[in-house]
């Protein structure tokens, strides 16, 4: 199954997405599965992943409402607030949800680089795994080294790091991020997505600007570990989504056929538990 394990919906009239405003004008409407179905289909992907895109359990609710409705969508990652002592309540709640695979604070909004070394947010990280729940990572470089030691006290964890952490490509640097992506391959078992690196690069990027950033992740990760997403409708801010398909296909003409086919969804249903 070709799986897309990074996309969004939303629904302005919500009230709840904070860094949704008018300055993104393209995206600063309602996506709906309506508006992706037929994208995928030309695509030839089955499956898709719906990550949250606010920081309120209500969203949480409503994206597993689409997934009811929706049988592309085989996997939900949801919100909850990791530092509220009823976290670990919500999260069985949540789990309870058979579309519901993982969870993601976003810690990339979240000024202090340490806050998910907070000794308040274990109950949280406890309960998710005791779900089986995946924890997506949304970093960026800065917090890479919280990560790893994050890892370090919860080496059990099964983690997918979003959007190979958005490298600075516009600025062509690779120094700080290349160390960090390195130890986190050795020394942990997470995963990276493949995804959101065209928004990290310069309004009018080439194929060979992102090829340092995944040609690194492809060495130090491997095809085993890599799981390609749209990260649509954010992609669109600097890409169709059949480009950055195509530009996949092109910094990927490295690996074999068997590896393709599980950075574009075998190891995605293996990250995130899919149902059928």
């Amino acid at each position: 199954m070709r799986i897309d394990a990074h996309q969004h919906f939303w629904s302005l009239a919500r009230g709840d997405y904070g860094w949704l405003t008018p300055d993104l004008t393209t995206i600063y409407r309602d996506f709906a599965p309506e508006d992706l179905a037929p994208i995928l289909a030309a695509a030839r992907i089955e499956g898709t992943v719906l990550v949250q895109a606010a920081p309120t359990l209500a969203e949480t609710e409503y994206i597993l409402s689409l997934a009811d409705q929706n049988g592309f969508i085989k996997g939900v990652v949801g919100w909850v607030d990791f530092e509220a002592a009823i976290a670990p309540d919500q999260i069985a709640g949540l789990a309870a949800h058979p579309a519901l695979v993982g969870l993601r604070p976003m810690i990339q909004d979240i000024a202090d680089p340490l806050w998910m070394m907070g000794k308040a947010l274990t109950p949280a990280f406890d309960a998710l795994q005791t779900h089986n729940l995946t924890f997506d990572a949304l970093t960026l470089p800065q917090q890479l080294g919280p990560l790893r030691r994050l890892l370090a006290r919860h080496p059990s964890m099964r983690v997918v790091i979003d959007h190979g952490s958005k490298p600075l490509i516009r600025d062509g640097v690779m120094a700080g991020w290349a160390e960090d992506m390195a130890a986190l391959a050795r020394d942990t078992d997470a995963w990276c997505k493949l995804s959101g690196l065209v928004t990290e690069a310069a309004s009018d990027w080439a194929v060979e600007d992102l090829r340092p950033y995944v040609d690194h992740l492809l060495d130090t990760f491997g095809p085993s570990r890599l799981i390609w997403g749209s990260d649509w409708p954010v992609c669109t801010l600097a890409s169709s989504y059949d480009r950055w398909l195509e530009t996949t296909d092109l910094l990927l003409g490295a690996v074999s056929d068997s590896e393709r086919k599980a950075v574009l969804g075998g190891n995605a249903a293996r990250a995130y538990n899919l149902r059928d």
